[in-house]
């Protein structure tokens, strides 16, 4: 990609003239498919289009992108176009918009615009443009985590096989990607069974003096100690690394070959051990489940609808093998196909991750051509997308059809049972009506030292990860330990922060599509706080809403029931007595996990943040530690985090280290939290 190319893909998000700003390639809005007739709105579609016809006038007559942006400032859509003024103008006609369109232009105050010099660039900057900003109307993937790849190192003279998600700025042979860590872990598991590749870390590696249990199961040939020479243990990466480059049927026979041969020479341990190599590269073939032959790597893709919602499921093909799936369930307008809900997933997919050779759909998109050469430019090599008619292409493509459709049928239940219990929970706690977001509030410390508060946020779609937050207790006129300043601090951060956001919605429950994008976090207010305590905790935090002036979000304390036993909490609000739910009531089987789940973030957090302040002063902080013990233990261990995870026995062993100082190490880095 020239230099020219690579400055307009990235963009300058700032107007110049009548800047920045895709859709489809002709100049021309899709056909009626449902009038915007809604008396209540004629007079902000007719703005709309007076504000649309305004930006026109000014709109170049080249390829580029265009944001449309509410009076708010907010980025409503962003599109692409071949010809971005005729684009500009059709939206501007009073008839033959369908609804969704109709509805955009209603809020619509103002058009930006961005002019690239192909329309292939202007395909990439809007799948870049629409990550970045998130519109409101366009189709939007949600989850855009990086996936997992194996990584085979190539700085270190015994290279180690290990899991990496991330920017690939260590040197060596990337993997992937994978469709989750559990399969690279399996994959990596199975590998090491397979070609005896240490996993260690290089300063475990340079620690060791004796080999480790690894080797004595037989996932390890111990280069460390020099169990076998640097002569071998390269042979053994480069069938690793031609067994991933999917040359999987020449390792095998080779091995088969070494086989018979030792076995021929009566070696029979060696034997032995290349059967149980070649059992691991079976047992790794036979995980992949269907498989694409005659293609060494692809992406498949299947989309389904049903209920209003779409769910794209994913197949990963590298190396002539299975390596996974996800499913994705992107948001977008119902009014939608499946094909064009596909369309607009597929280049925010690849725009942050590497793109494979082919491509494989279950719908016919929009211009497959132009799809595919940006993503050659953008991958530097070519790149095809293609919906096969039959074959074993076919066969793939139905496969990953049916997982989308059990996956979106999974998803449905999975939300019809959520919002049957959060009408539970608006009957059990007394609300006006079943809550969208719920909040959930806990705090973790070890006798008030790195104290953290931490956000769970839920909803109708289960727990909102994405929104979790942290809060790193900052008060200085705290009391050690005390919970209830703790709590105080917490909330008012958080609902002085909503306030400065602006006013909080109307509680009128919305209507048609209003409900849909409400139902899916779009106000940042709660509509029920859950605090992990009891009336205690509840009045500290009444106290802080009451004096910001926060009167209509409901209260609710959990206190944990007695001896700390799951199923007798008792609940707490404001003006009401305290009490219970009953003992199996589904209901309270939801809170025990909103709660639990505050929890495990809260210590999570607080461990994550004691762990740093370790390291920061070095294992001098545990009692009876020293400069001479913790060379010892680094010495045996080589990381903190190997220490961090070392069994009392283990430190028990280490030179120096008597039972009772492992034991207060081992409590030191075991010890929970509140």
């Amino acid at each position: 990609m020239d230099d020219s190319t690579k400055k307009n893909i990235d963009p300058v998000l700032e107007p110049e003239g009548m800047p920045p700003g895709r859709d489809e390639d002709e100049s021309t809005l899709p056909e009626v498919e449902s009038e915007f007739d809604l008396p209540s709105e004629v007079a902000g579609l007719a703005a709309g289009r007076e504000a649309i016809s305004r930006a026109a006038k000014l709109a170049p007559s080249a390829p580029g992108v265009y944001r449309m942006i509410a009076s708010s400032g907010d980025v409503l859509y962003v599109g692409k176009a071949k010809n971005i003024k005729k684009r500009i103008l059709a939206y501007a006609r009073p008839t033959g918009h369908v609804t969704r369109i109709a509805r955009m232009i209603a809020v619509t105050a103002n058009v930006e615009f961005v002019t690239t010099s192909t329309e292939t660039e202007a395909l990439l900057l809007e799948a870049n443009l629409i990550k970045r900003l998130r519109p409101r109307f366009n189709v939007l993937l949600r989850d855009d985590k990086s996936f997992p790849y194996i990584l085979l190192t190539g700085d270190h003279v015994a290279p180690q096989i290990c899991k990496h998600r991330g920017a690939r700025n260590r040197k060596g042979d990337y993997y992937g990607p994978f469709a989750s860590v559990w399969a690279v872990d399996r994959t990596i598991t199975a590998l090491e069974r397979a070609f005896l590749i240490r996993s260690c870390s290089d300063a475990v590696y340079e620690s060791r003096t004796r080999p480790c249990l690894l080797h004595q199961i037989k996932r390890c040939s111990a280069p460390c100690t020099g169990e076998i020479s640097h002569t071998g243990y390269a042979e053994l990466v480069r069938e690793a690394k031609a067994f991933l480059g999917g040359k999987s049927r020449a390792v095998k026979e080779q091995l088969a070959a070494e086989m018979d041969n030792a076995a021929g020479s009566l070696d029979f341990e060696r034997a032995a051990l290349l059967r149980d190599r070649l059992a691991a590269l079976s047992a790794i073939q036979s995980q992949q489940g269907i498989n694409l032959r005659g293609i060494d790597e692809a992406d498949v893709f299947a989309a389904h609808q049903d209920g209003g919602f779409t769910c794209i499921q994913v197949f990963f093909f590298r190396a002539g093998q299975n390596w996974g799936n996800r499913a994705y369930f992107p948001k977008a307008d119902r009014s939608l196909s499946a094909a064009e809900v596909l369309g607009e997933f597929l280049a925010q997919f690849y725009d942050d991750k590497p793109c494979p050779s082919c491509i494989l759909l279950s719908h016919q998109i929009d211009d497959p051509a132009l799809l595919a050469e940006a993503l050659s430019i953008k991958s530097e090599h070519k790149v095809t997308v293609s919906t096969p008619r039959r074959g074993e292409k076919k066969l793939v493509v139905d496969h990953a059809a049916a997982n989308a459709r059990e996956a979106l049928a999974r998803k449905l239940a999975d939300t019809a049972s959520q919002q049957r219990l959060l009408a539970g929970v608006a009957q059990a706690f007394g609300l006006a009506r079943a809550p969208r977001r719920i909040e959930i509030y806990d705090n973790s410390h070890i006798q008030g030292t790195n104290a953290v508060g931490a956000m769970v946020v839920a909803g109708p779609e289960g727990f909102r990860k994405n929104q979790y937050r942290k809060f790193n207790i900052k008060s200085q006129d705290l009391t050690p330990g005390d919970d209830y300043g703790m709590m105080r601090e917490v909330l008012t951060r958080r609902f002085k922060r909503l306030i400065g956001e602006g006013p909080r919605p109307a509680a009128a429950l919305p209507e048609g599509e209003a409900a849909h994008e409400e139902a899916e976090g779009a106000s940042p207010w709660p509509d029920l706080v859950l605090i992990d305590g009891g009336q205690g905790q509840v009045a500290a935090a009444q106290e802080v809403l009451s004096a910001l002036g926060v009167t209509d979000v409901p209260l609710i304390g959990i206190a944990k029931g007695p001896d700390r036993d799951a199923g007798r909490e008792t609940f707490f609000s404001v003006g009401r007595p305290s009490f219970k739910l009953p003992p199996r009531d589904p209901v309270l089987y939801f809170v025990q996990r909103l709660r639990d789940e505050a929890h495990r973030f809260a210590i999570g957090s607080h461990r994550q943040k004691r762990r740093r302040d370790i390291r920061e002063a070095g294992l001098q902080e545990i009692p009876g530690i020293g400069p001479t013990r913790k060379r010892a233990l680094l010495r045996h261990f080589g990381t903190l985090k190997a220490i961090e995870r070392a069994s009392l026995n283990d430190l028990a062993h280490v030179p120096g280290i008597n039972a009772e100082t492992a034991r207060r190490i081992y409590d030191f880095f075991h010890e929970s939290g509140k």
